[in-house]
């Protein structure tokens, strides 16, 4: 990297990359064009469909997160914000969907309320270091309004007192049958990642040897 020339950083992981560029669009455009020069002889080549030049402030789709640039509510600060992507959303509200349409309605409330709380928890652990508090409790919600919706299609004449009664923990609307409690994503506690910089050790990391 030399003066007047842009400065890139690249971020992989296994045949997915990224690379943030300081610099105009001009820039990112021809670090494209070289990349796709190394990878020529390799027999590889960029993905038309997948490969992108957006500015951070647009934001952009990065292994299942949205990784994009925005002002901090409440401050003139703007930080780039890390939050689970809507289409990785869409899916896991998409496998809830399925999982509570009529076929299942033979399943015992209890495993299904112990199997979705085993899949959200399994999801949210994936992105339990990005923005994700308020995307976990608003997925938990939808959960816990399918699984009734499910409870009220099982028993048809099931009102909302004895769906609580013989459903929900004393006291409270949080379900549970016969042992077993829907526990979702929100139990998982969200960990902002902390940027380690250079300390993540890399192959080019070794330092270099001299002969004589």
């Amino acid at each position: 990297m030399t003066t007047a020339k842009a400065s890139y950083r690249l971020i992989r992981y296994a045949d997915d990359f990224v690379i943030v560029v300081k610099g105009s669009q001009e820039h990112a455009e021809q670090l494209r064009h070289e990349v796709a020069e190394v990878l020529a002889p390799m027999g590889l080549r960029l993905s038309p469909e997948k490969t992108r030049v957006v500015h951070i402030d647009h934001g952009f789709d990065f292994l299942g997160f949205h990784i994009r640039r925005m002002r901090r509510r409440g401050s003139n600060k703007w930080y780039v914000y890390t939050l689970p992507a809507k289409k990785a959303i869409a899916s896991i509200k998409q496998r809830v969907k399925t999982m509570t349409y009529r076929h299942t309605l033979h399943q015992d409330p209890g495993y299904l309320m112990d199997y979705l709380g085993r899949v959200l928890r399994g999801w949210a652990n994936y992105f339990r270091h990005a923005v994700a508090k308020a995307t976990f409790a608003a997925i938990d919600s939808y959960t816990w309004e399918r699984i009734t919706a499910w409870l009220r299609k099982k028993h048809r004449r099931l009102g909302w007192p004895e769906l609580r009664r013989r459903y929900c923990l004393p006291g409270t609307w949080r379900l549970a049958h016969n042992g077993k409690r829907f526990t979702g994503a929100a139990s998982v506690p969200v960990t902002r990642y902390r940027y380690r910089g250079y300390h993540i050790p890399t192959p080019w990391d070794r330092p270099a040897v001299t002969t004589s």
